[in-house]
């Protein structure tokens, strides 16, 4: 038994799931809010651009095969629980299309995976002509009027191949032998390659892996060669030290399903992505979580180990003092400090504002003034104008503080004649989070 509900009214035992839609971002300060996975699916092309809004409004059931209420939809509905969109990769490999024939009339599953075995076409005598049906879990998906198959063309739900041409009436024939593939590490680096040429700022892998160095590396190239600021969350990466990598080891139970440590990846992922620069996500609670899943079965953490965790850049899940379920503290794994790297670029919140600030400046620059504006002193004073109109725009928002426009930006000519340098000082600002509280008494 299942379904949405209005109210916690329900008699029957079941899962009722309410899916609330994340709207994309209106920001002139730029668009987060986009997350990336891998994922073993039964349905699906190699890469799908998922909507939150497509699990409420059911237009996920031809992308990934269900809507939002099926228990195959809940890495998908975590990770788009607080961002709007996932660009998913279909991670297996060596899947079988599901098929069948109706005379000479060949079907094919648009997809590999055992979803196509839930496909039924029938065609229809309709005057001098045919109506060719597809079904999906019995539901009419596509209808076409045709006098002969050559008019057929394909669907979101099956492909159509042909002899003769000739059609033959049939009360429905369902596809068969559909069959998932499996993942082989191999596809991960495929994965990566693939996903690179898109624009999303987290990536969540959430199946256990040896690959952390991989990813490492991976994200190091991204953030630091190719300027592109994301972040890689893992499951239980114990090696990583670097801003860009966060990791994960814990999930939690709500009445109705359980989220394991590995698949919380996807939720964090979609939490750190739809999180805006002056958000921090320490002490988010986690709605409808009732408790805390520990990997293997270990018991709660104690106060110490805890401690342990976040000094070694562990993401921790735990209680807070009213028993909700809470992130405590919004972390990476950089933990060695240096004078040029100090304890904020720990703080995902103040990432997120060092990638903001990077990323748009950037964008600025090669949206209107690479190969458009000379390298003169009236062109370069043109860049710093907007640099500082950006930035005083930034600081409303509360991202960073103390900017004192003109003062704090220096531009000038580089060593070559068509090169710009831009030194400026931005001070992030961060979140409460520690109260030191002294009370005197009588």
């Amino acid at each position: 038994m299942g379904g949405i509900f209005t109210s916690q009214n329900k008699v029957r035992p079941g899962t009722y799931i309410n899916f609330k839609a994340i709207a994309a971002p209106l920001s002139t300060l730029g668009t987060r809010g986009v997350m990336t996975m891998p994922v073993a699916m039964s349905w699906g092309a190699t890469i799908t651009e998922l909507f939150s809004t497509d699990l409420v409004d059911g237009n996920s059931v031809s992308k990934i095969g269900f809507n939002a209420d099926a228990p195959e939809s809940l890495l998908f509905r975590e990770a788009l629980k607080n961002c709007y969109k996932a660009i998913v990769y279909r991670l297996d490999t060596g899947g079988v299309k599901a098929l069948a024939s109706i005379g000479d009339l060949n079907l094919v599953a648009k997809y590999p995976g055992i979803v196509g075995n839930d496909i039924t076409v029938s065609v229809v005598v309709n005057g001098a002509n045919f109506d060719v049906l597809t079904y999906y879990n019995g539901k009419q998906k596509d209808k076409q009027t045709v006098a002969v198959s050559d008019e057929l063309i394909g669907n979101d739900w099956v492909d159509f191949s042909y002899t003769t041409g000739t059609l033959t009436a049939n009360v429905g024939t369902p596809l068969i032998t559909g069959a998932d593939g499996t993942i082989v590490d191999a596809t991960y680096e495929t994965y990566r390659n693939a996903i690179a040429t898109y624009t999303w700022q987290t990536m969540a892998i959430p199946y256990v892996t040896t690959l952390e160095s991989d990813f490492l590396e991976y994200v190091t190239q991204l953030r630091e060669v190719q300027g592109k600021k994301v972040q890689v969350v893992l499951y239980n990466d114990v090696t990583s030290d670097y801003e860009g990598i966060i990791t994960v080891a814990q999930g939690y139970t709500t009445d109705n399903y359980t989220v394991s440590p590995t698949q919380f990846t996807a939720y964090f992922a979609g939490l750190t992505a739809g999180a805006l620069p002056d958000e921090s996500n320490t002490y988010h609670k986690i709605i409808g979580a009732t408790s805390i899943v520990y990997p293997d079965d270990i018991t709660p953490y104690t106060n110490d180990e805890i401690i342990a965790k976040l000094k070694s850049g562990k993401i921790v899940i735990s209680n807070r003092q009213d028993s909700a379920i809470i992130i405590e503290q919004d972390i990476n794994t950089f933990r060695t400090y240096t004078p040029d790297k100090d304890y904020s670029f720990s703080k995902n919140r103040l990432i997120r504002t060092y990638d903001e600030i990077a990323t748009q400046l950037s964008l600025i620059f090669s949206l209107t003034y690479i190969g458009k504006i000379d390298n003169s002193s009236d062109g370069r004073n043109l860049y710093k104008s907007d640099v500082i109109d950006w930035l005083n725009r930034f600081q409303t928002t509360g991202a960073i503080k103390n900017f004192n426009g003109a003062d704090e930006v220096t531009i000038y000519q580089g060593e070559a004649i068509d090169s710009v340098v831009i030194d400026l000082v931005v001070q992030g600002q961060d979140a409460m989070e520690k109260l030191y509280m002294t009370i005197t008494v009588g």
